[in-house]
């Protein structure tokens, strides 16, 4: 071998023989670290199990970020006292977080269709888990409200691009089976939280949860940045801000009003917010309707399975959330549970509900998203028939009879409901259409959450209660409607884009 081959250069030129170091040369290092992510990234992104593979990285991520919901809603008293506030004034950790995710959702799924949904979803994640750490470290109310809106902006940015890589990885025909294991996560975590919460919140306190959750998130960071592939990115040369000024300005001022009601009863403030709302999101359709590149495309609603299937999230929501936020106080003042025993009953819904849903994703392939998704709106309407009952019949049965009922319901149609939007788009437009859905979704589920708390505290007894349940089966029905009008055909469910 000649003296080339074996020996190398230092920084003077001067040769040296391998394994000679004289303390001017160069040392070569080898970034291990980086080889070891990118050998992961290339076996993970060139396996023929890639989707399944994509997806799972998602759902760890989709775990981490929603395993302290139910943790931090039942743990508000305890925080209020740690933090020197009261529980009324907690309460908007939670409202700040929902008005930051209804503001920015659209927004970021605009953005992950335009510059790549990995992208957007690994800086979104990026901010919620740094906001972890100072979260738990929050010394007093403000900071607090501070950090979680702050970690809500980032996961407004995961939850849509998220749906839409998964979305990416899987054939359409395929997509409600993926769509069946992401409700397992979304509806499981919050119920695995609440188990695992308490005790950890008894023993050593409200901050050690948000601890816990910038670990397990550090970790779906790590490998969401190591294992998914960039989606197509679509350069739109120009940003709607009317349209995102519009719709932003539109969703707050229902959602706040929504949450003033419910929380103070009927004011002035509330009765103004919730008259102002319709008015600008009419004024949003305006803008849209005129707008080069619009935030939300109004062909969208051409499309009989976008809007079926958004009207019928609706609906859904309204009356499975709504009914969530009443039936505690059902048990408790009607039947005599205690707070903890109601909080056990509450988690069969849940429950239910994440074990029913990734069945229903692969019975979907085969009979399709109509029958499914009206079959499932069908078992929540019965839900909350049973509910109505019980209230009005004292008969505690019933109860369990409508969580059941309401979870198997939920689980089935979810999963169909969704693909049913993403099958409806191009591919370079599903996170906006998830983001729209999304916000469809929670909209219903505010406005839900206000009626039905709103009309069950107009008296006593079950007869209020039984009131409220038949506003949710009322919405339950339009579900119902909206689902029947569900186009099982991929083909003639896309969207015209030309």
């Amino acid at each position: 071998m000649s003296d080339k081959t074996e020996r190398s250069s230092d920084l003077s030129g001067k040769d040296a023989w391998p394994g000679e170091y004289s303390g001017t040369e160069e040392v070569p290092m080898v970034d291990w670290p980086r080889l070891f992510r990118d050998r992961i990234a290339r076996r993970a992104q060139q396996s023929d199990r890639y989707r399944w593979i994509a997806l799972s990285t998602v759902l760890v991520g989709l775990f981490s970020s929603g395993i302290t919901i139910t943790i931090l809603g039942n743990s508000l008293p305890v925080i209020a006292k740690d933090i020197g506030t009261t529980p009324s004034i907690a309460t908007w950790i939670l409202t700040g977080q929902l008005l930051t995710f209804a503001v920015l959702m659209p927004l970021m799924g605009k953005l992950g269709d335009t510059h790549g949904h990995r992208k957007v979803y690994l800086i979104g994640f990026a901010v919620f888990v740094a906001m972890s750490i100072p979260t738990a470290l929050a010394p007093n109310i403000g900071w607090l409200m501070v950090f979680r809106v702050l970690g809500a902006a980032g996961g407004a940015a995961t939850s849509p691009t998220s749906m839409a890589i998964v979305m990416h990885a899987f054939p359409e025909e395929d997509r409600v089976k993926a769509l069946g294991w992401w409700q397992l996560v979304g509806a499981g975590a919050p119920v695995i939280g609440l188990a695992a919460g308490g005790p950890i919140v008894e023993s050593i306190g409200w901050r050690w949860i948000f601890v816990g959750q910038g670990a397990i998130s550090i970790l779906a960071l790590l490998g969401a940045a190591a294992i998914l592939r960039e989606t197509p990115a679509r350069s739109s040369g120009r940003f709607d801000v009317a349209g995102s000024a519009t719709l932003a300005t539109g969703v707050v001022s229902l959602l706040l009003g929504m949450q003033l009601l419910q929380q103070f009863g009927i004011t002035a403030l509330s009765l103004a917010l919730l008259v102002l709302a319709p008015i600008v999101l009419y004024g949003f359709v305006q803008i849209e309707a005129r707008a080069v590149a619009p935030l939300l495309p109004l062909r969208f609603f051409r499309a009989r399975n976008f809007t079926a299937s958004l009207i019928a999230q609706f609906g859904a929501n309204f009356a499975y959330m709504g009914s969530f936020i009443i039936t505690p106080l059902l048990v408790q003042q009607r039947f005599g549970y205690s707070q903890s025993a109601s909080a056990a009953a509450m988690a069969l819904r849940p429950l239910t509900f994440s074990l029913v849903a990734p069945f229903a994703g692969y019975i979907a392939v085969k009979r399709g998203d109509r029958l499914m998704s009206t079959f499932g709106t069908t078992c929540i309407a019965l839900g909350m028939l049973a509910f109505a009952v019980a209230a009005q019949q004292d008969l505690i049965a019933f109860v369990f009879v409508g969580l059941i009922g309401a979870g198997i319901g939920m689980g089935i149609a979810s999963p169909s409901m969704i693909s049913a939007v993403g099958n409806t788009v191009e591919a370079n437009e599903l996170g906006v259409a998830n983001a729209a859905q999304s916000m469809m979704g929670q909209l219903g589920v505010v406005v839900g959450m206000g009626v039905l708390s709103t009309v069950q505290s107009t008296g006593t007894g079950g007869g209020p209660f039984a009131v409220a349940y038949c506003c949710g089966l009322a919405l339950a029905l339009v579900a119902i409607v909206a689902s029947s009008v569900i186009r099982n055909t991929l083909v003639s469910t896309r969207v015209d884009t030309q």
